[in-house]
């Protein structure tokens, strides 16, 4: 009798990270792969959306991410009972933007207040949490500012492999450009991940925690040294950058739970 054909083993998705609890990732697409079979995700936007949601979550304000800022963004707004975070220039040095000095001045003088609702469109973190949501894994809003805190509580929090994805940038075109500043932040939470027990990390989660390691204690030079911190500069929102470099000042965790974010 002859002996029962073994059945091939199934392929590997060689983007998935299968294997490996401490993956790393870019934008919409990496979002995509190592979310597979994840028990968490944190989406890292430095410059600027996961800043400005620390520092809004910090005050007790709810934060609702969204793609663009448009009529769609307007009305979403107008049924969450939100306000709608403009443009910068819009915003200038009254209003709420993207900005996170915008929101710590909106909480200084009583524009936000805890329990506010706020509409943060962005075409970086905020579109790579809206689509993680969709999946419905956990997604974590982090950057410098919080990176310990949110490592610490996915490690505490789930159970099984923890996906870090870097938002980046967009080159004209809708190109992704992988942005240092994502890269570091990445890196510092993958460093307090594997710190709090997670592990083993894939090649591409170590690559960004010595990334993160490799800047030390230049972060906050680098920072304002590097294209996204010109960019900001040269456009007259350099001040910004000092925000971000509050590297774990922060120990709320910003926690997308249906369509926004609260404090775990």
């Amino acid at each position: 009798m002859p002996s029962p054909r073994k059945q091939a083993p199934l392929p590997i998705d060689p983007y998935a990270q299968n294997g490996f609890n401490v993956r790393f990732d870019w934008g919409a697409h990496g979002a995509a792969a190592v979310s597979a079979g994840a028990a968490a995700v944190i989406v890292v936007d430095v410059l600027s959306f996961t800043t400005t949601l620390s520092v809004a979550v910090d005050a007790g304000i709810e934060v609702f991410p969204f793609r663009v800022r448009d009529a769609s963004a307007a009305t979403f707004a107008a049924t969450r009972g939100a306000m709608l975070a403009v443009g910068r220039r819009e915003a200038a040095d009254t209003g709420v933007s993207l900005s996170p000095l915008s929101v710590r001045r909106a909480v200084a003088d009583g524009t936000l207040k805890p329990g506010s609702r706020l509409v943060l469109p962005s075409p970086n973190g905020a579109t790579v949490a809206r689509q993680l949501a969709e999946t419905g894994v956990p997604v974590v809003g982090a950057c410098l500012r919080n990176a310990s805190a949110c490592a610490n509580w996915a490690v505490r929090a789930v159970r099984g492999p923890i996906g870090v994805v870097a938002a980046g940038e967009w080159w004209p075109g809708e190109a992704l450009r992988p942005a240092v500043e994502d890269l570091w932040g990445a890196g510092l939470i993958i460093d307090a991940l594997a710190a709090a027990g997670a592990g083993p990390m894939s090649p591409e989660a170590a690559a960004a925690r010595a990334a993160f390691r490799g800047v030390g204690r230049n972060l906050a030079m680098g920072l304002a040294a590097c294209a996204s911190g010109l960019e900001l500069a040269n456009d007259g929102y350099g001040d910004e950058i000092a925000v971000a470099a509050e590297v774990n000042s922060s120990r709320k965790v910003p926690v997308l739970s249906g369509e926004s974010f609260r404090a775990a």
